[in-house]
């Protein structure tokens, strides 16, 4: 079994590349458009929604087969054609660019796997069985969905909003963190979950900031 190394990426305006223009490599656009990603797909033929994305310039589209030379300054590439010869053909050449390259037809050939994810504004929580298969991770996936409400949303930015608060009030590290520590005690998550929270204004914040600050 291959161990994988999880990672997160900012892909934000790089240069990435899919050789393939099926519902597979669909699905790879769309995690790359997601992540605000600037996508070149190379491929004799598209999807409706990729040739619609295509038409509204969000993605770059070369009207042709694969040919050596089209992966370089790619920041990451998608092998996702239904040849398996053709992918194998990109994930060498990925290689050898130094390019890291998924291989939809079989993971083995490239040097990463896209999990499966699920998004709650800034919690992004990845899902990947290593070989198991797509099936069990679908499963895995849909048991975190529903165990990961929507109030994960605004919890978070509100955790987002007072951790900046704090390091913007306090200059001690000492009591920064002991600040923190007591952020992560607040019983927001289940308020926001039960509908009951009230939204903290600046002078809340504040206010908490120094009351907990002498405690």
């Amino acid at each position: 079994m291959t161990r994988y190394l999880p990672i997160m990426l900012d892909c934000e305006g790089q240069h990435c590349v899919v050789i393939g223009g099926g519902v597979v490599a669909e699905r790879k656009v769309s995690g790359l458009l997601e992540a605000g990603a600037a996508v070149k797909v190379i491929s004799p033929s598209l999807t409706d929604p990729l040739d619609s994305l295509a038409e509204k310039g969000l993605l770059i589209w070369m009207d042709r087969t694969y040919a050596p030379g089209d992966l370089r300054g790619a920041f990451l590439v998608y092998a996702a054609t239904n040849d398996r010869a053709v992918n194998e053909d990109v994930a060498r050449e990925s290689r050898r660019l130094g390019i890291h390259v998924n291989v939809a037809s079989h993971a083995e050939a490239g040097n990463f796997i896209t999990p499966g994810v699920v998004r709650r504004g800034r919690l992004t929580v990845a899902v990947s069985t290593s070989g198991a298969g797509p099936l069990a991770a679908t499963k895995i996936k849909n048991v975190l969905e529903k165990a990961l409400d929507a109030a994960y949303e605004p919890y978070l930015d509100f955790v987002h909003a007072m951790r900046t608060r704090i390091k913007e009030k306090e200059p001690s590290a000492e009591v920064r963190g002991r600040l923190l520590r007591k952020l992560g005690t607040l019983d927001v998550l289940n308020e926001m979950s039960n509908g009951t929270f009230i939204a903290w204004s600046p002078e809340d914040m504040d206010a908490w900031i120094a009351q907990q600050r002498v405690e």
